[in-house]
């Protein structure tokens, strides 16, 4: 009789065990399951998340010209805008390889539209917009640079224009503004169809950032 009590006592624990075990295997099934919803669930939010915003290469209509770079407020513009803009007029004289030109260009200060576009110049270092370029595009992909201090009134006297019209003759919409370099004595860096103005700094190339 006391053989027959002693073994009792086992027999509840292995009951209990094998509940045990039945249970903690119904919860790893159960969060074996889960897990896979929840990553379901993730997944599914978001590819419904917004889109990025377009990217900067978007194709560009006949006539824009894009204003980007390290800058805070890239935007495009149109032959259109620049003419609702503040006009300057300046007359010209340069060769070029149909011989010698000379001609009245009306149109907006390229600073003034580079600036619309708040350059991100480092104003902790002196004179930090001197490190600054502007590059110019055109049909073709002809392209020009122009440094910082050609075409800021606070260092130069020159007038870099985004011409909206040559000798009082509007340009048609959709080829663009041309650019003009009045303190260019030959016309490479007049650049016709312009599509995109491109503004930066030379530090990441200068210091090794860039190649």
């Amino acid at each position: 009789m006391p053989q027959h009590i002693s073994l009792r006592p086992p027999a509840w624990g292995a009951s209990l065990a094998v509940s045990g075990l039945l249970l903690t295997g119904c919860g790893a099934s159960a969060d074996s399951k889960a897990e896979p919803a929840a990553a379901t669930s993730a997944s599914s939010s978001a590819s419904a998340s917004p889109s990025a915003a377009p990217s900067s290469s978007a194709p560009l209509k006949p006539g824009e010209v894009r204003v980007a770079g390290q800058v805070d407020k890239p935007y495009t513009l149109t032959l259109t805008d620049l003419r609702a803009l503040p006009q300057t007029s300046v007359s010209v004289e340069f060769t070029s390889a149909k011989g010698p030109q000379k001609h009245t260009y009306k149109g907006v200060l390229l600073h003034d539209v580079l600036k619309n576009a708040q350059p991100r110049f480092d104003a902790s270092k002196k004179n930090g917009q001197l490190r600054g370029v502007a590059v110019a595009t055109g049909g073709g992909d002809y392209r020009a640079v122009f440094a910082w201090a050609e075409i800021d009134p606070g260092f130069a006297k020159s007038q870099v224009l985004l011409a909206v019209s040559e000798d009082d003759v509007p340009f048609e919409d959709a080829s663009g503004p041309r650019l003009v370099a009045p303190q260019d004595t030959k016309g490479g860096r007049y650049v016709s169809e312009l599509n995109q103005l491109w503004v930066g700094v030379v530090d990441p190339v200068v210091d090794g950032g860039q190649h």
